[in-house]
């Protein structure tokens, strides 16, 4: 291993070991001061800086940096491997990954300072970071997987920050149905290149599929990715998913999480290119999603949801962009994105402070901005506009019915068939299912 191979790998485990080191101080009923949390953070991801700066040095002179390390599982010609890939398409969401997750460990030590969920919120952003890293460094589907579920458990678990609160803990058992329903497609979509290719990888090329064979493989992972990005139909997670604190909110929606999806299908995007009805359903997933974005957007109600259906807006064009084998104008677009809707969600509070100061400077007489769009449209279709943006497209009600009802169903199921034969005790009496408020309980039965 040279020396541009150790710190990749040290890019991409610094934030795991830190994580880690802070879980084992907590097992053992010790939480450092908020001090040394902001100090091993900063060290941790301004190291990490430097060490990738070496990366992309050396991808001036070479095609990419992998590192092998060996089958994470073998049985004859069917193997797992470990490698990570670090090419230029990686690199760019590596690079946003480590500064952007480093500005908001910064702002976040201001940010919640004296919070009682100090220490636990830095453990989860540093587990956040190495699953992000793992998924965007990974050279095989198998192992992308594995950043991307564990992306998804500390995305649930920052949801659920304010535990002490119902609505936020409801909303991330609803985050967390969705992100399990979706993920079927990911698990099932590398299986499915397994069976036919023979493997997963794609350090050394992506695995050749043609036909019906790549059409099914790229539905599948459409379906992943559509779920981890909130797109239609699965959009209406997103507003709930801002009951979390606002740093984790940037980070996760605006910039790093959200574009996971549209990593994994620029990942395909070869294969993509083998299949015509894919590609078109990409480019109609990415276009119905901006423009459920953009009209839900104008009827919110705060500045955290108005910047989630901006997200939603952006990244449904980034899908389209993909779809129509514009790589590398969604890589920069993915880049500038981040960037742009960070700054957002960060500065939302004192960007509504400065607001009411100018509203109340001018008197009130500050016009609304975007009142041609609204003005083509006949006054019926205004109303009716208005109310399907209110509910939010009835997304969440389709979102009820079709995956959060059915899941709570089958779990109760299973959770019956694990208590055949066992004997009636207090211990083993059912417990009701975790539900999302008294109308989920009634539906629920």
């Amino acid at each position: 291993m040279d020396f541009a191979q150790a710190m990749f790998v040290f890019v991409v485990l610094a934030p795991g070991l830190v994580s880690a080191m802070f879980a084992l101080a907590w097992l053992a009923g010790w939480v450092p001061r908020e001090r040394v949390v902001s100090s091993v953070t900063g060290a941790t991801f301004s190291a990490s800086v430097a060490a990738l700066a070496v990366v992309v040095w050396r991808l001036f002179s070479a095609q990419a940096v992998t590192v092998t390390f060996g089958n994470w599982f073998s049985v004859r010609d069917y193997h797992f491997p470990m490698v990570l890939l670090a090419d230029r398409l990686s690199v760019v969401l590596l690079g946003m990954t480590v500064v952007l997750v480093g500005l908001i460990g910064r702002f976040s030590v201001t940010y919640l300072h004296r919070e009682p969920g100090f220490f636990r919120f830095f453990l989860l952003l540093h587990l956040f970071a190495f699953g992000s890293l793992i998924a965007f460094a990974a050279g095989s589907f198998e192992l992308l997987a594995g950043g991307w579920e564990i992306v998804g458990i500390t995305s649930v678990l920052l949801i659920a920050f304010f535990q002490h609160r119902t609505p936020p803990v409801e909303n991330a058992l609803r985050v967390f149905a969705i992100y399990r329903a979706c993920d079927i497609g990911l698990l099932v979509g590398v299986f499915a290149m397994h069976h036919w290719a023979g493997t997963a990888s794609f350090a050394g090329g992506l695995p050749h599929l043609e036909g019906s064979r790549a059409t099914t493989v790229g539905l599948l992972l459409l379906l992943a990715a559509a779920g981890k990005a909130a797109q239609v139909p699965f959009s209406g997670w997103l507003p709930r998913a801002m009951e979390g604190p606002t740093p984790s909110s940037a980070i996760f929606y605006g910039a790093i999480s959200i574009h996971a999806g549209a990593y994994l299908l620029l990942r395909l995007q070869p294969m993509l290119a083998q299949s015509g009805l894919a590609s078109a359903m990409v480019v109609m997933v990415g276009l119905a999603t901006a423009v459920y974005g953009t009209i839900s957007g104008r009827a919110s109600a705060d500045a955290k949801t108005s910047l989630a259906f901006a997200s939603l807006t952006q990244v449904g064009v980034v899908f389209m962009e993909i779809g129509l084998g514009l790589k590398w104008i969604a890589v920069i677009h993915i880049l500038g994105h981040a960037t742009v809707r960070t700054l957002q969600f960060l500065r939302s509070p004192s960007m509504l402070h400065d607001y009411h100061q100018m509203h109340a400077a001018i008197g009130g007489e500050e016009e609304s901005a975007g009142n041609w769009i609204e003005d083509l449209l006949p006054a019926r279709s205004q109303l009716w506009l208005y109310r399907w943006a209110l509910d939010r497209g009835h997304l969440d009600t389709i979102l009820d019915r079709f995956v959060i009802y059915p899941l709570m169903r089958l779990s109760k199921l299973f959770a019956r068939l694990d208590r055949i034969g066992l004997p009636p005790t207090p211990e083993r009496r059912e417990q009701p299912v975790a539900s999302f408020g008294a109308a989920a309980r009634e539906r629920v039965g």
